[in-house]
């Protein structure tokens, strides 16, 4: 079910520190239901109400920047907040040793256009959040990237279907490599898709 990430839904502080840890320990239970590796390098993370929610919160504990910081916390990450027609999904390229990852990330400009979702014959690719560009003129891109994947209702309804075989792929020249969602995975998104 969509819901937006608003100003009423932000706890003080000092109110969210009581239930911090219970908020943490709930949420990355939820993300072993959205997380998904595709290849060696790249994990999806499919966001949700309550990991935006998290985010904000955390964001606001640690910076102590109050209602000022607020309304720029909200502006980003309020439009990663699903909203019943698309998945959303943060992009990780994960590579431990820095002189390995720079050089990786070097052959791996636009892989954010590359990624997308296949099931019942439909396919789906993801649109890039344009906030900032990931990617320069030299090819070398972000380590993390922001996806939205919207979907018709007709893509929603064979999405929905038990037992639909859903494929993740990035189809970069330089990083071919695709999964499969298991079936706890689809029926965890499912719930993002009004």
């Amino acid at each position: 079910m969509s819901r937006q990430l608003t100003v009423s839904d932000i706890l003080p502080t000092e109110d969210y520190v009581k239930v911090r840890l219970k908020k943490r320990t709930a949420l990355l239970e939820q993300k072993k239901l959205r997380q998904l590796h595709v290849g060696p390098h790249v994990t999806l993370t499919f966001e949700s109400w309550d990991s935006m929610w998290y985010q904000v919160q955390e964001m606001l504990a640690i910076e102590k920047g109050g209602a000022a910081q607020l309304a720029d916390e909200l502006a980003a990450y309020g439009p990663l907040v699903p909203n019943g027609d698309e998945l959303v999904a943060t992009l990780m390229i994960e590579i431990e040793d820095p002189d390995r990852r720079a050089r990786i990330l070097g052959t791996l400009g636009g892989i954010e256009n590359t990624v997308s979702l296949a099931f019942a014959g439909h396919g789906i690719m993801a649109a890039p959040e344009q906030d900032v560009e990931r990617t320069t003129a030299e090819g070398k891109t972000s380590a993390v990237h922001f996806l939205h994947f919207p979907f018709t209702t007709v893509e929603k309804a064979a999405f929905k279907q038990t037992g639909a075989q859903v494929i993740l792929a990035v189809g970069h020249a330089n990083y071919r490599h695709m999964t499969v969602l298991p079936e706890d995975v689809r029926q965890e998104l499912c719930t993002d898709l009004d």
